[in-house]
């Protein structure tokens, strides 16, 4: 695999890459919720940040081949709702079409068949008299045209009833469905969070591998995130064994945490 890390601000960064040099991108921006980075300040005023947002998307669209997708993981405080939409709106403007909109779930419970109350994943609990915990966020589907073909089963799971396989057509007698657009996909149970996950926002390995399961690309998937964070993107180009991976972290210690969780799959 062609694994290229670049330490910078990505808007320096990206106008250096070649036009229609990736196929998907994958990555999450800061959050302009006062999250405490190691370098970044994520205290912006919401309209500079928005305008920020536009110039390095604008960079993105470039990058990207005219049959691309673009995966944005945008959460949200609770006492900020609408900040995934207008960041949404921003980059929907003129830049990109919105083609699907994922929503990643962190925790869930539900009730089994058998009655049984099960739940699963982690969250982070909030202690207030007028919000819930929050167990998702969003993963927005972004292309230039909106026209962009999907490998639905690939990113699919069995039938629960294995009876529709037959009764459908549309099956092909393959016991694989799309998956929808709720994903659960929980964090790694970890032990120490300075040392396994030393970053205050991260998504998981498995919601990056979900990704390129669904654009559909395989081997050959030219991967590009520019928020490269400890390097979540990175190890899931490497177990997929993709062909070419493109990282932008400005943080310099974060950016040695990628280089060695990537050498730990060695």
């Amino acid at each position: 695999m062609n694994l290229q890390l670049h330490h910078g601000d990505c808007l320096e960064i990206l106008p250096a890459l070649d036009a229609g040099s990736h196929d998907v991108v994958v990555t999450s921006p800061p959050y302009n919720l006062g999250i405490n980075y190691r370098t970044y300040k994520d205290t912006t005023a919401r309209a500079d940040f928005l305008e920020w947002c536009k110039e390095w998307a604008a960079q993105v669209k470039r990058v990207l081949t005219d049959e691309g997708s673009f995966f944005l993981n945008v959460g949200a405080a609770p006492s900020n709702p609408l900040f995934p939409h207008q960041v949404l709106l921003a980059l929907t403007d003129e830049l990109f079409v919105l083609q699907n909109t994922f929503h990643w779930i962190k925790s869930i419970t539900i009730e089994t068949r058998a009655g049984e109350t099960i739940s699963a994943g982690h969250f982070k609990p909030i202690n207030s008299k007028r919000f819930v915990n929050d167990c998702h966020e969003y993963v927005f589907h972004l292309t230039k045209a909106g026209q962009v073909p999907l490998n639905r089963r690939a990113a699919g799971v069995p039938y629960q009833d294995k009876s529709n396989i037959a009764r459908w057509g549309h099956t092909g007698g393959i016991d694989k469905r799309c998956r929808g657009n709720t994903w659960f996909i929980p964090y790694e149970t970890i032990v120490s969070r300075d040392k396994q996950r030393p970053h205050p926002a991260t998504f998981p390995v498995a919601l990056v591998e979900q990704c390129l399961r669904l654009h559909g690309m395989g081997e050959a998937t030219r991967l590009l995130d520019p928020f490269l964070g400890i390097g979540s993107s990175a190890v899931a180009a490497k177990r997929s064994g993709i062909r070419q991976f493109s990282g932008i972290e400005l943080d310099e210690h974060y950016l040695e945490v990628a280089r060695d969780r990537l050498n730990e799959l060695i």
